[in-house]
């Protein structure tokens, strides 16, 4: 049981998100995480992991023991700050798999496919006029997934199906039935596809860079699951708009939700909202885990999924 006037909520959450945590328990309401922290014994944050916590907050309640994030990625907290203090970490790994890896396999389809100009082509009424033009197939083709984390192999394992060879980079090789590259370059040089699964660190910042895209090369694609940060997004409008590369399915950006304006008026892109784990069923999952961590953190019970600092 959590106690009451225990958890402060920073930042908005969905209806459906904010639905489920109200049926569980019933935090302080802080909106803006700018705005200085209202009075309280706080003993917890919780917070999405698309809503930056300001080290400067955290510092206005030396309560604050613990930090619940809803979301697998933890780049949004203050994290040498939180190790620091001694303050807990949870992220919700593991429940936004499956809809994650959906998205993945189908943003790269709709690419190759041209799924999206194939429906306005009907629509138009364009088919009377002439055939749709040819597109490209999956099958055959040499897969990377830079980052082999869970949703990595998940990814991997829903690939197998499709007769692709399947290749992956990151800090080690695993025990996995796949190609391991030690560099992101070398990935790059042997892939037709690359999937971008990892997480935001220091060490991920622009992993994307002219030269990863120059090694990927002009008959091959890009896809982004990962985060915004991981690419330098000025290198890839370069590539995409001088055919360096042959096409790139975004989900994440630097700048969201206003991406660069740029990648709005290129023809070969596939850009969705940041909509990864954004179906129902995950959503739902994603808050009662983050609420399984700070129901934890109050029974003294080590957290179901606690983020290592």
């Amino acid at each position: 049981m959590i106690p009451v006037n225990s958890v402060l909520q920073v930042g908005h959450f969905p209806e459906i998100m904010q639905a489920e945590i109200d049926r569980r328990f019933t935090p302080k309401y802080h909106p803006d995480p700018q705005a200085p922290a209202p009075t309280g014994n706080f003993q917890a944050i919780l917070i999405r992991s698309n809503t930056k916590l300001p080290e400067s907050l955290v510092k206005q309640i030396p309560s604050i023991h613990m930090v619940a994030t809803c979301g697998v990625g933890y780049d949004n907290l203050p994290l040498s700050y939180l190790k620091e203090r001694g303050i807990k970490a949870s992220n919700t790994p593991g429940v936004l798999n499956d809809a994650v890896c959906e998205l993945a396999i189908g943003i790269m389809l709709s690419l190759l496919r041209r799924i999206p100009e194939a429906q306005e082509f009907v629509k138009s009424s364009a088919w009377s006029k002439g055939l749709f033009q040819l597109t490209t197939t999956l099958a055959g083709k040499r897969v990377g997934i830079a980052g082999m984390g869970r949703i990595g192999q998940d990814l991997a394992k829903r690939l197998e199906p499709f007769k692709v060879e399947i290749a992956y980079t990151g800090p080690n090789a695993k025990s996995l039935p796949y190609i391991y590259y030690p560099s992101i370059h070398e990935l790059a040089a042997n892939c037709d596809v690359l999937f971008l699964t990892c997480p935001a660190t220091s060490e991920t910042d622009k992993m994307i860079n002219s030269e990863v895209l120059e090694a990927l090369g002009p008959t091959s694609y890009l896809i982004n699951i990962a985060r915004g940060s991981v690419v330098d997004e000025a290198a890839l409008l370069y590539a995409l708009q001088h055919k360096k590369i042959a096409g790139a399915a975004l989900d994440v950006f630097e700048n969201e939700p206003n991406p660069n304006s740029a990648f709005l008026n290129l023809d070969n892109v596939l850009l969705t909202p940041h909509i990864g784990s954004a179906t129902l069923e995950t959503r739902i999952a994603m808050t009662n885990l983050a609420v399984d961590n700070l129901e934890a953190f109050f029974k003294q019970q080590p957290l179901p999924s606690e983020v290592e600092k």
